[in-house]
């Protein structure tokens, strides 16, 4: 009798996840659907402002040459490359100025001793700015490569559709094995609350940055406080595109990953800091609520497998048991489902990819434990060689507690 009883609190489960999964699934359709391209528009303009692209670099030596091959090979005129090499140890600084020396549009800065309280990139985007002369600036990353007309294309979009503020999505690129089978598992949940139809919401509060590529107009960055106002901010982009959302300018995010390329982890490595790097600012903003995400995902992309093998080994003979393993064989087969959607049509990977999606759950689950388990032993947090003070730099970018 007992064990009836787990097993049917067990497919109760199994109903709920199920059910989130078909909400996930119908979210992620809508926004690869939905969500308006960077080159599809009608023009509307024939100006064209001076762009100042803003590019911090911090050890990126085996990156940056390839970014810098794509913007100064741009079909768009008026623009400026701003370099900014953030007290890099390797010989990134080295790169930078011989690209400087070879093109008049490369602006080689070294940014200062960052100052207490700062997030490096942040600082180094403000020492970006000050050296900026055009009326629009876009920011981008090291490792992001963009095709020949992505600044034209930005421009007009911007304007044409009078826009202060336009951020792209971009293709996710993978190297090693752990990333390809793990991103697409924490992918599908971009497409709920963070989806890029909420960002061009005027009624949602949703408003958010990719930091591999945004355009902003000089006038709406000062006005909302620069990276200054984000200096303390690990996920600054999110943080930026918060505070041109909340304070009223019009803001949209398009598709771009036919366009532009962009590295979210480089290596197994540090995927695993990345993710487990997730928890902390989360676990000290509100522990219980840290650990309520953790288990909501816990469940949502891992203990469908387990149950599945459980009640084929053990209960297939029961009628609660049959009931859980159908139960659980439908929330596994929604789990393949949300993650090979999102392989294929978010992040071009190949379809044996999501074939290890109880394995990339498990990694994600992990992270996030270890995550979790680090958090209450510590409170800082490295990145890119610094570490910083999570209790100095609590991030509000994306509000747990809203």
């Amino acid at each position: 009798m007992i064990f009836d009883i787990i097993n049917y609190i067990l497919i109760a489960i199994m109903v709920g996840i199920s059910g989130a999964w078909i909400y996930l699934i119908k979210t992620m359709i809508d926004s690869f659907r939905l969500t308006p391209y960077l080159d599809k528009f009608e023009n509307k303009i024939s100006e064209f402002p001076k762009v100042s692209i803003i590019l911090p670099a911090r050890n990126e030596e085996d990156y940056i040459r390839s970014c810098l091959d794509s913007l100064i090979n741009q079909d768009y005129e008026n623009y400026e490359i701003v370099v900014i090499d953030d007290s890099s140890e390797d010989s990134t600084g080295k790169i930078i100025s011989e690209y400087a020396e070879k093109n008049s549009k490369i602006i080689h800065v070294t940014a200062r001793t960052k100052p207490d309280g700062w997030m490096g990139k942040n600082w180094a985007c403000m020492e970006g700015y000050h050296k900026s002369t055009g009326e629009l600036l876009l920011f981008t990353d090291a490792d992001t490569k963009h095709s020949k007309k992505v600044i034209s294309l930005a421009v007009k979009h911007l304007l044409s559709f009078e826009l202060d503020a336009l951020s792209a999505i971009p293709r996710m690129l993978t190297f090693d094995f752990w990333t390809k089978i793990t991103l697409p598992m924490i992918s599908t949940f971009l497409h709920t609350r963070f989806s890029a139809l909420n960002v061009n919401d005027p009624s949602k509060k949703t408003g958010y940055f990719f930091g591999s590529f945004f355009i902003i107009s000089r006038k709406t960055y000062e006005e909302v406080g620069m990276h200054e106002g984000v200096k303390h901010e690990i996920i600054e982009d999110g943080a930026l595109g918060k505070k041109v959302k909340e304070s009223g300018y019009k803001m949209k995010m398009v598709r771009g990953d036919h366009l532009i390329d962009a590295v979210w982890a480089r290596d197994g490595g540090t995927l695993w800091n990345a993710l487990k790097r997730l928890m902390i600012p989360l676990y000290i903003q509100s522990p219980k609520v840290a650990v309520g995400i953790f288990f909501a995902v816990l469940f949502l992309l891992f203990v469908p497998f387990p149950i599945l093998v459980k009640s084929i080994i053990i209960d297939i003979n029961s009628i609660s048991g049959s009931i859980l393993f159908f139960t659980s064989l439908i929330a596994s087969v929604l789990i393949y489902v949300g993650g090979t959607i999102e392989a294929k049509m978010g992040l071009a990977l190949r379809f044996r990819d999501a074939i290890f999606a109880p394995i990339g759950s498990l990694v994600v689950v992990l992270a996030f434990l270890t995550g979790l388990l680090y958090a209450k032993k510590s409170s800082s947090v490295s990145w890119r060689g610094r570490s910083y003070s999570m209790k100095e730099h609590l991030p509000t970018s994306i509000n747990i507690l809203e």
